[in-house]
């Protein structure tokens, strides 16, 4: 498989945004991260494979791990610099220019929040100012997202798969050839912390 030309990141672009994708063993991998990522981060969006029939507790649990604001997202709230907003089960979580957007559409991958939507989504507008993320999973959601994300100049990320407890999914977005850097968890925060400044 021939990987997707790349466009060339400007260098005076900033990352306004960090794009998580995480499913099975995520929320784990979640909690690892956050406490590590450096205060003075762009604007987190999370999208984490959730039961559709509760309420998320995420939010409440990352809130304790870190200095950022840590909220679930909301329809047409701005995207504001320190927070991290997680998307609510049963909603798939996109951006427009600096807002939220959710939707209640078909299910995708089996999914829905789908993690393939958003990152299309945060392709499409910020471009290279974005870094997406893959962590543990089990299926193939964020394979498609990741290739987009790269094509559009942004920077990829994918949590090594010897240490996600699924494998699965970090080894999906690898296998595209569209993945920039394979991170240990250990070093997740840091390494986007550094990213994220532009020190590639």
């Amino acid at each position: 498989m021939v990987p997707p030309t790349r466009k060339r990141r400007p260098s005076g672009d900033k990352c306004e945004l960090i794009a998580i994708g995480a499913s099975a063993g995520g929320l784990p991998a979640l909690m690892k991260i956050v406490p590590t990522l450096a205060p003075d981060g762009p604007a987190i969006l999370i999208v984490q494979h959730l039961d559709p029939r509760h309420k998320s507790q995420i939010p409440a649990l990352l809130s304790r791990k870190t200095s950022y604001r840590v909220k679930e997202a909301e329809d047409g709230e701005p995207i504001v610099q320190g927070t991290i907003y997680v998307g609510p089960a049963d909603e798939h979580l996109l951006v427009s220019e600096g807002k939220i957007q959710l939707a209640h559409s078909r299910l995708i991958r089996f999914s829905r929040p789908s993690i393939d939507v958003m990152f299309a989504s945060v392709a499409a507008t910020y471009g290279g100012r974005a870094i997406g993320v893959i962590l543990s999973g089990s299926n193939r959601d964020g394979a498609d997202g990741i290739a987009a994300i790269k094509r559009a100049g942004g920077v990829t990320v994918a949590q090594s798969p010897d240490s996600a407890e699924y494998r699965v999914m970090p080894q999906a977005s690898i296998d595209t050839g569209c993945v920039d850097h394979v991170i240990p968890l250990d070093t997740m925060g840091k390494t986007l912390s550094s990213l994220s400044h532009g020190k590639r």
